[in-house]
C-alpha cells in the first residue's frame, strides 16, 4: 500500500514549504498546485476562478421572486470542480506513495489512512513569511498592505479554508483531534523541521 501523507496548514504557516522539503527528502511526488492545474485542463476553467472556489464554503442556492417563486438555473462550477478535485486526489494516492497540501485530502483519502499533517504558527511569523513569498501567492499578490491589512487577509483566508473542510468534511479545521502530527512553525523554519518529521515517516 501507498505511503501517504497529507498536509493542512494555515495561510502564511510555511505548509507548502514544509510539504515541498519534506518530498524532497522522501523522494515522493508532492501535489498541491498541480491539482489545480490538472482541474483547469480536465474542466476548461482558469486556474485562479479554481483556487477561489477550490477553498471556500459553496454558496448554497436561493429561490429567486419575480411574482412566482422558481429557482435559478446557473452552472454548478463548485460542485463539479469538486467532484474533479475528489477524482484527482484519489488516483494520484492510488500511484504511489506521496505528499498531498490541503483540498481536504486528508479526509477525502481517510479509508487509506494517510499520515496526516497540520501546520501552524503565530501571525507575527505569518506576515513576515507573507512578506517574503508574496510574489509566489495566487491571491493580491502585487498589493502593498499594512501589517493590520495583511493580518486581516491572512485572518479570511483561513476562515475560507476552515469553513471549506468543515462544509465537506464534518470535522473542525486544525482541531488536533483530526491529525496524527501538529507543527508549529513560529520559531523554526519549516524545512529544518522536515528533516525532523522524515524520521518519524
Amino acid at each position: 500500500m501507498s505511503k501517504i501523507i497529507t498536509i493542512g496548514r494555515e495561510f502564511g504557516s510555511g505548509g507548502r514549504e514544509f510539504g515541498k522539503r519534506l518530498a524532497e527528502l522522501l523522494g515522493f511526488p508532492y501535489y498541491d498546485r498541480e491539482i489545480i492545474a490538472e482541474i483547469a485542463k480536465r474542466t476548461s476553467l482558469s486556474e485562479k476562478y479554481i483556487q477561489n472556489i477550490a477553498e471556500h464554503k459553496p454558496v448554497i442556492p436561493f429561490p429567486i421572486h419575480t411574482g412566482r417563486t422558481f429557482w435559478a438555473v446557473v452552472p454548478d462550477f463548485g460542485q463539479s470542480v469538486q467532484s474533479e478535485q475528489h477524482s484527482i486526489i484519489r488516483e494520484v494516492a492510488s500511484k504511489s506513495d506521496c505528499v498531498i497540501v490541503g483540498r481536504g485530502a486528508d479526509y477525502i483519502l481517510r479509508e487509506s489512512k494517510p499520515f496526516r499533517i497540520f501546520v501552524y504558527s503565530d501571525i507575527e511569523s505569518k506576515l513576515r513569511r507573507c512578506r517574503e513569498n508574496q510574489s509566489n501567492d495566487y491571491e493580491h499578490a502585487d498589493e502593498a498592505l499594512t501589517d493590520k491589512e495583511l493580518a486581516k487577509r491572512i485572518e479570511q483566508i483561513n476562515k475560507g479554508r476552515a469553513d471549506y473542510y468543515e462544509f465537506y468534511t464534518g470535522q473542525k479545521w486544525g482541531d488536533k483531534a483530526n491529525y496524527d502530527l501538529c507543527i508549529n512553525t513560529s520559531s523554526i523554519e519549516p524545512g529544518k523541521i522536515a528533516e525532523a518529521v522524515k524520521i518519524l515517516i
